[in-house]
């Protein structure tokens, strides 16, 4: 063991329109940092510190993304009783549809792991970090937790048995991401959705999914293009984000393989070849919501291939 570790865990996009649930993506940037130390003094596990969020985030670790995922892998290894300190610095912008709660889950899981020896592998550590982005939005899927975890853009066969699966990425292929501040909470998101979906919407969602990750290992961009569409969730979601049709309009006519809801909203992304065009693309985006007077983050660049690390 050692005495303390940090950790960068990395935001995500989630369904990529055409995988709602079971796709997801790992960004550069942003991310959360969390910190873990052994507190000989205590007994189990405390948050002992919380930035970037502080008014909003429980400090208690029953109710904590962060707390109750690290919680439960102590558990499990049968070290509940071992004191650690676990600081949270929230290092991206709270309901945005960027996975946070799953950044922090992600962080902690892995941090304490670390700290502990890191024999365990990140799939080891997979089914605790859900449990704790569960915390958050009441249900048990990976679609932020593991890219956050692996980097990467991963697809997710199944949420029960966290059958994962790492997907390759086509060298030139980068994303556009901007963040209109305006919260929308994932529990919220979820519950405006339909149970049910008309068959000709299965059909063409179950063609673009399979065409987008036939796209992905045949590095045939046409392809992506054509295959980045949702006709089951963004029509029900678009309507909580103001402005998000003229985003997607300008996103297609400069160019863009793809543009939709990030996970939630109200981020919203676009697929994009190269760093410059993701750039550029991303502040034409953002334009639209400042002109409105809306504030706006701005992310762009390469999809992190790593997921989780140690920093520091």
């Amino acid at each position: 063991m050692i005495d303390s570790v940090k950790v960068f865990a990395p935001a995500s996009v989630a369904n990529l329109a055409c995988g709602f649930d079971v796709l997801g993506l790992a960004l550069e940037s942003p991310g959360d940092e969390i910190i873990a130390r052994l507190n000989p003094t205590r007994i189990g596990l405390t948050i002992s510190a919380i930035t970037g969020d502080e008014g909003r985030l429980p400090w208690d670790i029953e109710f904590n993304t962060a707390g109750y995922a690290a919680h439960r892998f102590l558990e499990a290894i049968g070290q509940a009783n071992l004191g650690i300190d676990l600081e949270i610095h929230k290092k991206m912008p709270f309901g945005s549809g960027l996975g946070s709660s799953a950044a922090s889950a992600v962080g902690a899981v892995y941090a304490v792991g670390q700290l502990l020896g890191g024999e365990w592998s990140k799939k080891d550590l997979l089914p605790f970090a859900v449990l704790g982005e569960q915390q958050a939005d009441g249900a048990y899927h990976a679609d932020n937790v593991a890219p956050s975890l692996f980097g990467g853009i991963v697809l997710i066969r199944d949420n029960q048995t966290l059958d994962v699966l790492q997907l390759p990425v086509p060298g030139d292929l980068t994303v556009a991401v901007i963040h209109p501040q305006i919260e929308i909470l994932t529990k919220e998101a979820r519950s405006i959705l339909s149970s049910s979906v008309p068959l000709r919407d299965m059909i063409l969602q179950t063609g673009n999914m399979g065409s987008f990750l036939a796209g992905l290992y045949t590095n045939d961009y046409d392809r992506i293009h054509r295959s980045v569409m949702d006709v089951v969730i963004e029509p029900q979601r678009a309507k909580q984000i103001p402005h998000f049709y003229t985003v997607k309009s300008i996103a297609e006519k400069s160019g863009a393989l793809g543009c939709s809801i990030s996970g939630s909203g109200p981020s919203i992304f676009a697929f994009c070849r190269g760093p410059e065009h993701a750039e550029q693309l991303a502040q034409r985006m953002a334009d639209v919501y400042s002109a409105h007077g809306i504030a706006v983050d701005v992310f762009s660049g390469s999809i992190n291939h790593v997921g989780v690390q140690t920093i520091g």
